[in-house]
């Protein structure tokens, strides 16, 4: 672990899922291609012009539940939004350690948290996929606490709902906003997981200690 991160005094783990622990590289695929290929067809729009469009809209839900509302998303772009990510599941991976680090925390006796934006048919879908559910204590996704996780409100459900102790709290998230969110909110241990999408560049933040891969916390 980081010399930071003192594991002895870790209670709780809370860890995000897309791009922390799963590649982001299905989700920047899905939204970024697959929607404006799928969408541009419907409408008779070409690529460009639909992805342009798109890409405005999802802007404009930014940091609001509708944003990983898959069913909002449905409705809205008149896509069968959930049977998409189906069709392309085959890309839904785990980034390289994650199982380790999992396996790491149940043996420490750790109390383990989801704790994510997604939408809990998203959640079911990589969850089949992926089978990572088993190492976790309890799932909160946004919509079960009423607010996304930039918003304070998230953190104060979250923690009625969990039952952590922040002074004992590791949170893990490849988002600098919900991370100074979690600040705010009093969680004591935080860290920025860089490396969210597989081929792309690592994110950056100057507010953060940084990890690129879970081999670093073993």
């Amino acid at each position: 672990m980081p010399r930071s991160i003192p594991l002895d005094k870790i209670k709780y783990v809370l860890l995000d899922m897309d791009g922390t622990l799963l590649d982001l590289y299905f989700d920047d695929y899905f939204w970024g291609h697959l929607v404006p290929e799928k969408y541009a067809e419907k409408h008779n729009m070409t690529f460009g012009a639909a992805k342009d469009y798109l890409f405005k809209t999802y802007k404009s839900h930014e940091k609001t539940l509708n944003w990983c509302d898959i069913d909002f998303w449905s409705k809205e772009l008149h896509l069968d939004i959930p049977a998409l990510k189906e069709q392309i599941r085959h890309l839904i991976e785990v980034h390289p350690h994650v199982i380790d680090f999992l396996k790491m925390l149940r043996r420490h006796r750790k109390k383990v948290f989801l704790a994510t934006n997604a939408h809990y048919k998203t959640v079911n879908i990589k969850f089949k996929k992926t089978q990572i559910g088993k190492y976790f204590d309890a799932v909160l996704c946004s919509f079960d606490a009423g607010y996304p996780k930039e918003s304070i409100e998230f953190w104060h459900k979250a923690e009625k709902i969990l039952k952590f102790e922040k002074d004992k709290t590791l949170f893990i998230d490849d988002t600098e906003d919900v991370l100074l969110t979690a600040r705010e909110y009093g969680i004591k241990y935080l860290l920025f997981k860089a490396r969210a999408n597989s081929k792309a560049e690592p994110k950056k933040t100057k507010k953060f200690m940084v990890i690129h891969d879970f081999r670093e916390l073993m």
